[in-house]
Order: structure tokens, then sequence, then C-alpha cells
């Protein structure tokens, strides 16, 4: 399957929203690789090349993304009659405890699914579903069937964003997704990333730069364009993106939420297909000046 499909999971700080302003950056290629995968929105929705690489630090996200390439039905199969309710939802959380790879995974699959912005840190794993916004779990079974036909061939792992970056192929793609440098990421996730970590990402990005492409988000502040004034190019952009009655948790309310502004930075190391469009013969001159856009 290589179609556009959406992720299986809920992810805080996920690019389901970015998704369009991301494909159009992306270059040809033939070895994509995720380092940070977190819900894998952007594999999802982009065309699945001859191989792919998807990592995260998280073993449990991880598990739970081989047991559905691998084992769908036995996922299926233990999800059956489940209800999307807070009782069932504190159960999971504070009372099943998985024995198996199995159990593991149904566990965290249940949890992010009815989870609030499916964050995944126990001490803020709160209910947080809808039943007009969030996917009804009598929908779960085909949404893991058609992760499952994407996910086929896919090399999944659990490893340190540097050893994934210094081992992927010559002419590999890389989409990097790191926190947040200035986010409250405890909050929201099972691994800290703390600023020795952004700046390791910076030094093992720059030290592979000659043999890779990568496209790079980040929260834009001076710190990050100050480690990455050697990049290519550096792109501020937007988008919009919604919060739901399953995100914010407001009861009672009909309206489907508010909308909200994205704001980070691309960072690249390629001139992409769309900034060719963009920006033309200026591009010779950027590479120069370091300039901004």
């Amino acid at each position: 399957m290589s179609q556009e499909i959406n992720s299986p999971f809920r992810y805080a700080g996920g690019k389901f929203y970015a998704r369009k302003l991301i494909l159009e950056h992306l270059p040809e290629h033939s070895y994509y690789v995720e380092p940070f995968a977190g819900g894998a929105s952007i594999f999802f929705a982009k065309f699945k090349v001859e191989r792919n690489w998807l990592n995260d630090i998280e073993k449990d996200l991880i598990n739970c993304l081989i047991t559905i390439r691998d084992y769908p039905n036995q996922l299926i199969k233990s999800l059956e009659g489940e209800e999307a309710t807070k009782e069932r939802h504190a159960y999971y959380k504070n009372e099943f405890k998985p024995k198996t790879d199995l159990e593991r995974a149904l566990r965290w699959f249940y949890l992010n699914r009815t989870s609030y912005s499916g964050i995944m840190n126990m001490q803020n794993c709160y209910w947080g579903y809808g039943p007009k916004y969030s996917m009804r779990p009598e929908n779960w079974p085909r949404n893991i069937l058609r992760s499952s036909k994407k996910l086929q061939g896919v090399k999944l792992t659990t490893n340190d964003f540097e050893e994934v970056i210094n081992n992927v192929p010559d002419n590999s793609f890389l989409f990097v997704d790191p926190p947040y440098y200035n986010a409250d990421q405890e909050k929201f996730y099972v691994h800290s990333f703390n600023k020795e970590d952004h700046y390791r990402l910076c030094n093992v990005l720059n030290a592979n730069t000659n043999r890779i492409k990568f496209l790079l988000t980040y929260d834009d502040n001076p710190t990050i364009r100050e480690l990455y004034d050697w990049a290519h190019n550096l792109h501020e952009k937007e988008w919009n993106y919604t919060i739901n009655r399953t995100d914010d948790q407001k009861n009672g309310s009909n309206k489907k939420g508010s909308r909200y502004k994205g704001r980070e930075l691309f960072i690249v190391n390629f001139d992409s297909l769309k900034q060719i469009e963009l920006f033309g013969d200026e591009l010779n001159i950027n590479k120069t000046r370091k300039k901004f856009f």
C-alpha cells in the first residue's frame, strides 16, 4: 500500500496538520528514514518508496508498530468487544499488567486511541475520547489492517537517533522531527530530550550532510537558528490546526473546536522542487547569503 493513509496513532507534537506543507518539500528518494518516528504521520501520508526505516526510542510505541505490521489479526482479536469508556481507560492505565508483547501492544493502542491528544506519559495520560471526533472502536480493525499493509517490509527499531543517522545508507532522505527545543516535553513524552541531545542532533546531521538529504522541523527560536546556520535553507512555516472536544475536554459543547496556528522552522540541506518553484534563481544567491525564508 503506497497511497496516503492516516497514522494508526494520535501523537502529541505529531505533524498531521502540517502534512501537506511537509510533503511539498520532499526530494526524490528511494530510502526513507524517520529517526524520531512518533506517530509517523509523514510516512503514512507519503508515497511508500522501496526501503523505509522508522525508529523511535519509545519501546512500547515501536512494539505496537511491530505488532500491527506482523500480527494485525491477533491485535484485532485482542481488541474485540472493547468500548471507548473512561472506566476501560482507567483499567488499562492503572490495573492491566501486560505479560506479552501482544498485550503490551493492546494496552498501548487502547490508551493512545482514547487519551487526551494521544499523550502516553502515564503521569499525564488522561481520558480524552469524543465519539464525534475520535476514531470509533468498530473502526479500529480497518485502521490496523491498512496500517499493517503499509508497514510491510519497513524496518522498525528503538535505537538512539545518532546511531540511526550515522548508519543510514548514502543518499537516504531523512524526515527529522525531534521534540521542540522550548517544549515542556516531560509532560508529553516518556523519554526526555535535553539540550545536549539537541546539540548532538545538530552535530550528527552536520557530519553527515554531504551524504544524505534531510528535512528537519523545529520550533523557531534564536538558538536553533544559530545552531543550524550551516544548513542550506531555513523556512518559516505555519499551518492551521483544530483542538477538538476530544483534545480540550470541553464537556457539553457541540462546537468542533477552535482553530490555532502552528509555526515552525523547516530546515533542509537540499533544494526541493517546491523551493525551486517558489524561489528559482534566488536559491543560488541565498546559498552564499545564508538568508532565512
